[in-house]
């Protein structure tokens, strides 16, 4: 195991405890692996264009004279060293995104449930004969695009121009910030 393998080892993000800062600084190192494989392959061609294969001896078996022989060995040496180190990483970035998303879909679930709970416990409490809680907020902006401006299954009460509206609300993710995209502030009792 090479250097950066037992670097990369070493740093990996715990299962379960991935962050998105985590995956930038698998990438970031993923880049700089790949810079050094390209400073390698740019000696090798600086060495009268001598790849990973090509002999390092003459017809009659004798080492190359035009070329340094130690400067290309050592080169192709830590090509093959850093793509392994390449390869690791990105099985590294592959599970911490799989990972990432994991817990992103959980949770997404868990808050989905929360909102269909809330939902069902608010329907009960109208259906046995219980009035509505009061007002405690008010919304004061609503994005376009947003849960809120298309209005789906969770059940809230809003008063507009004076008149009650019932809406239905499901707070999912969304291009923009928050899971409902509308501004709710507290009402000044």
């Amino acid at each position: 195991m090479s250097e950066g393998e037992t670097r990369q080892s070493e740093d990996s993000p715990q299962a379960g405890a991935v962050t998105v800062s985590d995956v930038q600084e698998l990438i970031r190192r993923k880049e700089e692996i790949e810079a050094q494989i390209k400073a390698n392959y740019d000696v090798l061609e600086s060495q009268k264009g001598v790849g990973m294969n090509e002999p390092l001896v003459d017809c009659e078996g004798y080492p190359r004279s035009d070329v340094d022989l130690y400067q290309v060995r050592t080169a192709r040496h830590n090509i093959v060293c850093l793509q392994n180190d390449h390869q690791a990483i990105m099985k590294q970035v592959e599970t911490a995104l799989h990972q990432l998303h994991a817990r992103d879909k959980e949770k997404q679930a868990r808050d989905m449930a929360e909102a269909h709970r809330e939902a069902m416990s608010h329907n009960q409490g109208q259906r046995e004969g219980l009035s509505p809680p009061q007002a405690f907020a008010k919304v004061n902006s609503i994005s376009p695009g947003s849960p809120a401006s298309i209005a789906k299954p969770l059940n809230v009460t809003v008063i507009r121009r004076g008149e009650k509206h019932q809406l239905r609300l499901v707070p999912t993710r969304w291009a923009g910030k928050g899971l409902l995209g509308c501004n709710i502030i507290p009402l000044q009792r």
